[in-house]
């Protein structure tokens, strides 16, 4: 990243999602939180979205077009950060304190042209750097940048954290912090699991594979750049002051850090088709990520997140193919040198075992061991495993 600024060992970087800014009360708590942060560093303050504002727009977009002009989509997406940008400059400014919002274009980020997952190329610090040798507040809208062509561009959902830990990474930053409603990361998840606790600390990798398994605590390729950098994330509550998790290089001794479970998944079935490979390279270009798949002469079975499916099911509009889409379960447990204890499998297996007909998958590396469901399966087994395995 191209960084045209002197080392500022005093600037940091809060970013707050959508629930943080969601409403004028949120707002005010926000204000007062930069405000502390304020009196000892320089502040760049990254928002999301206010609320479900991304939710209502792609639903009032797909009201007129079942799937909308990629492009178009991220020049009306992008709107939402700029409202939350500008309302929470205002309330800083009413309040005293010099703040200026940014758009991610104005703020210096450029992207590649990839519409509703771009990536982050570079960004020029040089109006955020003057910004904050004037002292201001810089507040700058996440999830966006601009592309080669100045289209706007955005980086998928959750990529408001992307653009913290980008601009952190750009300013050479203290630290990041990353508030939310959520007081830090989990050894499962605690609306799901009574007896899930916090985690003082992580490693990017752990965190990393917890954010990949659909754990929605941080975007998962903003720890992948955190770690690229060396930044260090500190994940906290907005609405309270508890110590939340910081997610740097270092690791606790627990051999499991958390236990996921993501019902968010597609399992899908493809058959009569001609040459397999030309499907993927079809599905990779058009930016649906896979996870594992299996080829099978004119066959291709492959899971996908939820949220591509009406992509996908375009792509796949085509008489000849046999297609079944069907919605499944993954419980994913992480943590460093997991597949070295077998005691953990062992304890796995027999839980799991009353289920066994509807494994489809059982996957171990070296810090994750992934289980495959062929149907939506009961909490209570996320439950057994957590009190299993982790207290």
């Amino acid at each position: 990243m191209n960084n045209t600024t002197n080392n500022i060992n005093d600037t940091i970087v809060l970013k707050f999602g959508g629930s943080s800014v969601s409403d004028n009360i949120n707002l005010n708590i926000v204000a007062k939180k930069i405000i502390e942060f304020k009196k000892k560093n320089n502040v760049i303050c990254v928002v999301s979205a206010q609320g479900k504002t991304t939710d209502n727009l792609i639903k009032e977009a797909k009201e007129l077009s079942a799937i909308p002009d990629d492009r178009e989509m991220d020049a009306l997406l992008s709107t939402g950060e700029q409202i939350s940008a500008a309302k929470l400059a205002i309330l800083l400014n009413m309040l005293g304190y010099k703040a200026i919002s940014l758009t991610g274009w104005q703020a210096g980020i450029f992207t590649n042209s990839d519409y509703q997952s771009s990536k982050i190329i570079d960004i020029n610090t040089d109006r955020i750097q003057k910004e904050l040798d004037n002292d201001r507040i810089v507040i700058v809208t996440g999830f966006q940048g601009i592309d080669k062509n100045s289209n706007i561009t955005t980086l998928g959902r959750g990529g408001s954290d992307t653009t913290a830990v980008a601009v952190a990474a750009a300013v050479k930053a203290k630290h990041c912090y990353i508030f939310s409603d959520v007081d830090g990361v989990y050894t499962a998840d605690p609306k799901s699991v009574k007896l899930a606790h916090k985690l003082s600390s992580i490693s990017y990798e752990e965190m990393s594979y917890i954010s990949g398994e659909g754990a929605k605590v941080l975007h998962d390729r903003c720890v992948e750049l955190a770690e690229k950098y060396n930044m260090p994330i500190i994940t906290a509550s907005t609405f309270n002051k508890h110590k939340g998790t910081k997610i740097s290089t270092n690791m606790e001794d627990t051999v499991i850090k958390s236990i996921i479970k993501n019902d968010n998944i597609l399992l899908v079935k493809v058959g009569n088709i001609d040459n397999p490979y030309n499907l993927i390279k079809k599905l990779i270009s058009n930016n649906i990520k896979l996870g594992k798949y299996a080829i099978k002469e004119s066959s291709l079975e492959f899971t996908i997140k939820k949220t591509d499916r009406a992509k996908l099911e375009k792509l796949l509009d085509n008489k000849s193919y046999k297609v079944s889409i069907d919605v499944v379960t993954k419980i994913s447990l992480v943590g460093s040198g997991i597949s070295n204890h077998f005691e953990i499998l062992e304890s796995i297996v027999n839980i799991l075992d009353k289920i066994n007909d509807d494994i489809l998958e059982f996957d171990v590396s070296a810090c994750k061991i992934s289980i495959l469901f062929n149907k939506i399966i009961d909490t209570k087994y996320l439950n057994e495993l957590h009190d299993k395995l982790m207290m």
